[in-house]
């Protein structure tokens, strides 16, 4: 969690050409910022997609001297990058987002995501009542363990059919009202509700990477 890393240095790398990883750098900085850590550097660091040499990148990381760095960014990328950033000897963590969650990551930084740290949606070792018995189904129904795209794909059927109950109506009209009133929902994937905006505010789960993949750390409410 952000406030976890209050007091601390921190540096953000950023995809220049993505927009995910741009908001993401955005949204993260802003609250960081704003809960007290600081940044090591002024200076705006970047890499394109594609990019498979960072030693350029992370010399000017290492003179910086963070506490941690951030790379909001997709897995083919990162995996180089972390395994470049060890063989410079920067050991600090490395945090992302859903972008990492691949099992690609692993293949390409192998031992080099030790010490790693990403925030997600959905966690299958994740000791919740609710999560387990999600998982036990799923895995009765389909015989391999639910990702995050199921955990979400079933909470987004499951508020729509609250929509549906609240609304005592299957009009698209009706159940837009009910949708955008959604509050407090449980779902797989956390308390769900929606803003004045329609965007949905829900909690998190903090992943830990290890070499044989990720492990449930902590869960992150709004």
């Amino acid at each position: 969690a952000v406030e976890g890393l209050k007091k601390m240095k921190g540096l953000v790398l950023v995809e220049n050409t993505s927009d995910y990883s741009k908001g993401l750098a955005k949204s993260f900085t802003e609250n960081f910022l704003k809960l007290g850590g600081k940044m090591a550097s002024t200076e705006e660091l970047t890499y394109a997609a594609k990019d498979t040499d960072f030693q350029s990148l992370l010399r000017k990381v290492k003179r910086a001297n963070p506490d941690f760095v951030f790379v909001p960014g997709y897995y083919v990328e990162v995996g180089l990058l972390l395994k470049q950033a060890r063989a410079l000897g920067i050991n600090i963590p490395f945090l992302g987002g859903d972008g990492w969650d691949s099992p690609k990551l692993f293949e390409i930084a192998g031992e080099a995501v030790k010490g790693s740290y990403i925030s997600n949606h959905f966690a299958p070792d994740d000791k919740s009542p609710v999560v387990q018995n999600f998982v036990k189904e799923y895995e009765k129904a389909y015989g391999s363990k639910p990702g995050s795209f199921a955990a979400l794909g079933y909470d987004s059927l499951g508020i729509v059919a609250d929509a549906i109950k609240r609304a005592k109506s299957t009009k698209p009209a009706d159940i837009r009202t009910a949708l955008v009133a959604t509050k407090n929902y449980q779902g797989i994937t956390g308390t769900i509700s929606f803003d004045k905006d329609r965007n949905p505010t829900k909690s998190a789960v903090v992943l830990e990477a290890t070499p044989s993949g990720y492990v449930f750390h902590s869960r992150v409410n709004p």
